[in-house]
């Protein structure tokens, strides 16, 4: 059984690991024996930290993505690491908060841009590679908002439908070829995007109310759905959303 989980002699690329949910999906993997590859636009001294003191690898790419050509150029630097990608994680992503009627066109493309275009184009370069080994798990995190609308986050919203489109797309197309693809919907976690919401006295208690769980998420309750994802355990499973949401869309 350990076997069906673990991840060694695997490496693994994710996006938007200096904190957050990328920096617990990256000790999770590490702890399940992969390589890590992380990326983020600042150094990622923390989590490359935290995965060594796991036992594991950690190898460092700063990339802005949402810079022209960053996706591609990132593909290729982080495949040159180690000569390949058995994993991919697209989870950067940014948000944008403002009421709908004041939304403006820079803040909509900066979100796009980045939740969007670079998930997309991480999935095709770093995918392209994927099918030439006839092996590959791509795990993309889309989010509660990959299914409801949300209050002032027209951009992500829009960002994160797109997001399990995609992955459905792009698994009817690879899931014979060996390249599964997969998505995590985190449900309310604590994490810097969501400060301004658990500031709020009068949503937090309302969000914390419906979650069955009765708790907001960590980082770290990120880790076996992404584990599982990436090993041979879900080798049948493709074009799936996994919900980790403490039961927030059951209630």
């Amino acid at each position: 059984m350990d076997s069906l989980f673990s991840l060694n002699g695997k490496v693994a690329l994710v996006t938007g690991a200096s904190r957050g949910l990328g920096q617990g999906i990256s000790v999770g993997l590490a702890k399940a024996g992969a390589e890590v590859i992380g990326v983020g636009t600042r150094t990622l001294q923390d989590t490359k930290q935290k995965v060594e003191e796991v036992g594991g690898t950690f190898h460092e790419l700063i990339s802005d993505l949402s810079e022209k050509g960053a996706a591609e150029k990132l593909a290729g630097e982080a495949i040159a690491i180690r000569g390949r990608i058995d994993v991919l994680v697209n989870n950067a992503g940014i948000i944008r908060r403002s009421d709908a009627k004041d939304f403006s066109n820079e803040d909509w493309f900066e979100v796009i841009d980045v939740n969007q275009h670079a998930v997309f184009q991480l999935c095709r370069e770093v995918g392209t590679h994927m099918l030439e080994n006839k092996s590959g798990k791509i795990i993309n995190i889309a989010s509660m908002l990959s299914y409801q609308g949300g209050l002032k986050v027209p951009a992500y919203t829009a960002s994160k439908h797109a997001v399990a489109g995609l992955t459905k797309s792009f698994a009817n197309e690879w899931g014979s070829k060996g390249v599964n693809v997969n998505a995590i919907a985190p449900g309310y976690m604590a994490t810097d995007n969501t400060a301004p919401i658990r500031e709020n006295e009068e949503r937090n208690a309302y969000i914390t109310s419906r979650i069955p769980q009765g708790r907001w998420g960590t980082p770290d309750d990120l880790q076996g759905a992404a584990i599982f994802l990436a090993s041979d355990a879900s080798d049948y499973v493709n074009g799936h959303i996994l919900n980790v949401d403490g039961g927030w869309m059951s209630s």
